[in-house]
C-alpha cells in the first residue's frame, strides 16, 4: 500500500509538472502533504529537508554567484565580446564559451541572464537575428552546469545523494572528466552546426529601436486633439505607412472585440493596437492620440527629462510572473508605467492591464531613469541590450574572485564541506560590501530550495517504501536482453526525457534512488549511474520548459515551442553517443 501511495503521488507531481500551472515548489509541497497525511512520511521528518546541506550548499551558491555578478566580472568580459567582428561563427562562439565556463562555476541562470544582453547587443551590431545566437547561449548554459560540484543544483543532489548511499560525497571535479567531454563535443556542435538549424524568428535589428520586438501590444486613448475623433476606424491608416491592427475598443467601460473599420471613434475610446514600436511611435505622433500608460498628472509631467522607456524581459520565478499590472498595481507601487506586451506567437485579446505577465514576456516600461536597477530587480526582469555595462570597480572584481577562488581551495584540499565554504564566501561578499545587506535574500531562488527541501522526504519515501527497488526490477526485466552498458544509457535517456517536460532537480531526485536500485541489481558500481543521472539531468534541450534558461530567452529570441528540438534533438543524441563510452572510461561498472 505504501508503495502504490508513492507511485500515485509521483504520477501526481509528474501531471502537475507538465500541466504548468502551479509552480514546481507549490507542486512539491502538495506531494509533501500528501505522503505526510498518509503516515508515509512522518510529521516531525516532513521538513528535515530544508536542513540537507545540499539546499544549503544551492542556496549559498546562489548568493555567491549574485556577488560574481554584481562585482562586474562577467560584464568586463562581455565588454570585450563586443569588440568582436560581425563573424556569427566568432561571436556565437565566444559568448557559448564565455557562458560555459562561468556555468561551471556559478548558477547557470545567472551567468546566462548577465550575457543575454551582450549577445542582443552583438547581434545588432552585426545585423545577426538575435535568434541564432540566444539558444545557443542557453544551451551552452546547461552544458557549462555539468562540469563541476557547483555548477548546477542536480550535481549537488547527486553527490549528497553518494554520500548517503556509499558514505562519500563526490568532490569538487570529480564532474569535470565526463562533463568537460561532453560540454567540449556539444560547444562544437552549437557553434559550427547547430545555430544554423535555428529559424530566424527576429528580423534585423533596427539602429533607432533598443530591440526589435515584432507585435507589441499596446493601447492608446483618444484625446479632445486627436486627428481621428469622429472619424471612422478605418482612417487611422491614413496616419501612418506601418502595419497597425486594431484588435479590441474600450468605450465608456465596455470592450468591443474585433471593432468594425466603419465604427465612428469618439473622445475617451481606449484602442488595443497591435504593431511594432517604431509603427506606434509614428501612429501616436501623427493622430494626437496618448499612450494609456503615459502620464495625465501634471506632477508626472514635472522632471519628464528624467523619464525614459526600458524594455526588460520577464525573468523565471518573477514577482510579476502569472500577475497582472492591475493586480500589481504597477504605477502606485512601483512608479512604473506598462506601456506594451510582446509576446511572440500570440495576440492578446484584452486590455494590457489585465494580461497576466508569462516568463519570457517582453515589457516596454516607462519610469524614472536613475531607479531602473532596483524596480527591474524588484520585478524580476532583465533589461534588454542598450543598457550599458556595469563594468564594476577593479578592486570589486578581483576582490570577488579572490573569495570565490578561496573557498574552491577550501574545498579541493578537503579543508571543510562544500556547504560551509561557501557560506563563509558569501559572508565575506557581504562583509566587504559587494554584495548589499538588502540583496541578499532577494537573490536566493527560493522556489528552487522550497522544490528540493520539500521533494528530498519523497526521494526518501520511495526508497523506504521499496518504490524505487520496483521500478529497476522492472526495468531490468524491460531490459533483461540488453548489456549492462545498454542500461546505463536507457537510465540517461529517461533521465533526459523527464528533464526536457519537468525541473531538473526533481528529476534528479526522482531518478536516483532506481539508478542504484538498478546498479544493486546488476551487481554494478553506483557511481556509472548517478554520474548519467547527473548528464542526463542538465540535458533539457528539447523544450522551453525544461530549464529557466531555455524559458528566459523564448520572449526575446521569438522562439517557438518547436523551435527548441531542431537543435535540441541532435544535441542529445550528441550527448548520449559521446558521454556513455566516457561514463564507462572514468566510472567502470
Amino acid at each position: 500500500m505504501d508503495q502504490i501511495i508513492v507511485f500515485v503521488t509521483l504520477f501526481v507531481a509528474l501531471s502537475l509538472f507538465v500541466w504548468g500551472k502551479l509552480r514546481h515548489d507549490l507542486v512539491a509541497i502538495i506531494c509533501l502533504m500528501i505522503l505526510v497525511f498518509s503516515g508515509i512520511v512522518p510529521p516531525e521528518e516532513a521538513f528535515l529537508g530544508f536542513a540537507n546541506p545540499a539546499v544549503v550548499t544551492v542556496a549559498m551558491i546562489l548568493v555567491v554567484s549574485f556577488g560574481l555578478q554584481k562585482s562586474g566580472l562577467i560584464d568586463f568580459i562581455g565588454n570585450w565580446v563586443m569588440k568582436l567582428g560581425d563573424n556569427p561563427t566568432l561571436q556565437i562562439g565566444a559568448l557559448c564559451v564565455i557562458v560555459c565556463f562561468a556555468s561551471a562555476f556559478m548558477n547557470n541562470v545567472g551567468a546566462l541572464a548577465v550575457l543575454m544582453p551582450v549577445a542582443i547587443s552583438v547581434a545588432k551590431k552585426s545585423g545577426t537575428s538575435p535568434s541564432v545566437i540566444l539558444m545557443p547561449i542557453a544551451f551552452s548554459s546547461l552544458l557549462g552546469g555539468m562540469i563541476t560540484l557547483i555548477g548546477t543544483p542536480p550535481n549537488i543532489l547527486i553527490s549528497n545523494i553518494r554520500k548517503t548511499s556509499l558514505g562519500e560525497p563526490f568532490k569538487m571535479f570529480d564532474f569535470a572528466p565526463v562533463g568537460l567531454g561532453v560540454a567540449f563535443i556539444g560547444l562544437l556542435f552549437i557553434v559550427f552546426i547547430g545555430w544554423r538549424l535555428i529559424p530566424k524568428r527576429i528580423g534585423n535589428s533596427d539602429d533607432k529601436e533598443k530591440f526589435n520586438i515584432n507585435d507589441y501590444i499596446t493601447e492608446v486613448r483618444l484625446t479632445e486633439d486627436s486627428k481621428i475623433v469622429k472619424k471612422p476606424l478605418s482612417d487611422i491608416h491614413e496616419l501612418t505607412e506601418g502595419d497597425i491592427i486594431v484588435l479590441n475598443l474600450v468605450r465608456s467601460r465596455h470592450l468591443i472585440h474585433a471593432p468594425s473599420l466603419n465604427m465612428i471613434l469618439q473622445e475617451g475610446d481606449i484602442l488595443t493596437l497591435e504593431a511594432s514600436s517604431e509603427d506606434l511611435k509614428t501612429f501616436v505622433e501623427n493622430s494626437k492620440t496618448q499612450l494609456v500608460g503615459k502620464s495625465e498628472e501634471k506632477e508626472d509631467v514635472v522632471g519628464g527629462e528624467n523619464i525614459s522607456t526600458i524594455e526588460a524581459v520577464v525573468m523565471a520565478d518573477a514577482l510579476i510572473s502569472n500577475q497582472t499590472a492591475a493586480s500589481l498595481n504597477l504605477r502606485k507601487r512601483y512608479g512604473v508605467n506598462l506601456l506594451a506586451i510582446s509576446r511572440q506567437g500570440k495576440k492578446i485579446r484584452k486590455r494590457i492591464d489585465h494580461v497576466k505577465f508569462q516568463v519570457g514576456d517582453v515589457l516596454l516600461l516607462q519610469g524614472d531613469t536613475d531607479k531602473w536597477t532596483d524596480l527591474l530587480q524588484n520585478l524580476g526582469c532583465l533589461p534588454l541590450a542598450d543598457r550599458g555595462f556595469n563594468i564594476g570597480e577593479p578592486r570589486k572584481i578581483i576582490l570577488a574572485v579572490g573569495i570565490f577562488l578561496l573557498a574552491l581551495a577550501l574545498i579541493i584540499f578537503d579543508l571543510t564541506q562544500v556547504q560551509i565554504a561557501f557560506s563563509l564566501a558569501a559572508l565575506l561578499m557581504v562583509i566587504t560590501k559587494i554584495i548589499p545587506l538588502k540583496e541578499i535574500y532577494t537573490n536566493i531562488d527560493w522556489p528552487v530550495i522550497i522544490l528540493l527541501g520539500a521533494f528530498l522526504p519523497i526521494g526518501t519515501a520511495m526508497e523506504t517504501s521499496g518504490g524505487a527497488e520496483t521500478i529497476a526490477n522492472q526495468i531490468l526485466k524491460f531490459g533483461s536482453s540488453l548489456p549492462n552498458w545498454g542500461i546505463l544509457a536507457l537510465v540517461l535517456v529517461v533521465t533526459m526525457f523527464l528533464s526536457d517536460v519537468i525541473n531538473n532537480a526533481a528529476t534528479v531526485l526522482l531518478m536516483a534512488p532506481v539508478a542504484i536500485g538498478l546498479a544493486i541489481g546488476l551487481d554494478c558500481s553506483p557511481d556509472p549511474f548517478l554520474i548519467a543521472v547527473a548528464v542526463g539531468g542538465s540535458c533539457a534541450f528539447l523544450t522551453p520548459i525544461g530549464h529557466q534558461s531555455n524559458t528566459l530567452v523564448m520572449g526575446p529570441g521569438g522562439y517557438k515551442f518547436t523551435d527548441y528540438w531542431r537543435m535540441g534533438l541532435p544535441l542529445e543524441i550528441i550527448i548520449l553517443v559521446v558521454s556513455i563510452p566516457l561514463i564507462l572510461f572514468f566510472w567502470p561498472l
